[in-house]
């Protein structure tokens, strides 16, 4: 898969929201998926297809669900091209002072 179409899918707050809904706990259904949601069932799948198509998430049969299930791969191809040819505990110490100066506002 190219790194276009995971690019373009990680472009999209829903989409991403979507994944960390799928980290939280793989394997739901669209209908688990569209809870608490500000989106349509239609919108929910048509976002689900964009990232099955970038090969970020993958999806089985049981019964009479459809189970759908976060493929990371794609993403950690991203993270050791783009990331890790940086220096990696520089970047690393950066975050935590961002992190813990908006801690500390």
């Amino acid at each position: 898969m190219s790194e276009d179409a995971v690019f373009r899918a990680l472009a999209d707050a829903s989409r991403r929201q979507l994944l960390d809904r799928l980290h939280e706990r793989n394997g739901q259904t669209l209908g688990d998926l569209c809870r608490g949601l500000d989106m349509t069932r239609q919108a929910v799948a048509k976002h689900l297809a964009i990232l099955e198509e970038a090969n970020l998430v993958s999806w089985k049969r049981q019964g009479r669900e459809k189970l759908h299930f976060i493929n990371l791969v794609p993403i950690n191809d991203i993270a050791e091209r783009w990331i890790n040819k940086f220096d990696r505990p520089r970047l690393r110490a950066l975050s935590q002072l961002k992190q813990a100066l908006e801690e500390s506002d």
